[in-house]
C-alpha cells in the first residue's frame, strides 16, 4: 500500500485520520506521515492496510494502469 492508495482507501470508506488509526491501533500521526509518503516500518503500514481491508477496501496491484483502491462488493 502506498500513500495515495491509504488517502483514496480511507475517503472510500469515510474514515478521518482519527478513526483509522483508532482501528490499525497507531496513532493519528502515523496515519498522517504514511500519507504523507514518510518512511515507515513494514508492520505498521500492514497493520493500517489490515484495518482498512477489515472495512471493506480491496488493493489493487500495479498493473500498468496505476496502483488503487475499490469497495468489496457486498
Amino acid at each position: 500500500m502506498n500513500a495515495a492508495q491509504c488517502k483514496m482507501a480511507r475517503a472510500a470508506i469515510g474514515l478521518g485520520v482519527r478513526e483509522l488509526a483508532l482501528k490499525a491501533d497507531v496513532s493519528p500521526n502515523t496515519i498522517a506521515r504514511l500519507e504523507r509518503g514518510e518512511a515507515m516500518r513494514e508492520s505498521t503500514v500492514e497493520a493500517v492496510q489490515r484495518a482498512l481491508e477489515t472495512a471493506g477496501v480491496e488493493f489493487i496491484p500495479e498493473n500498468g494502469g496505476g496502483a488503487g483502491v475499490r469497495l468489496r462488493k457486498r
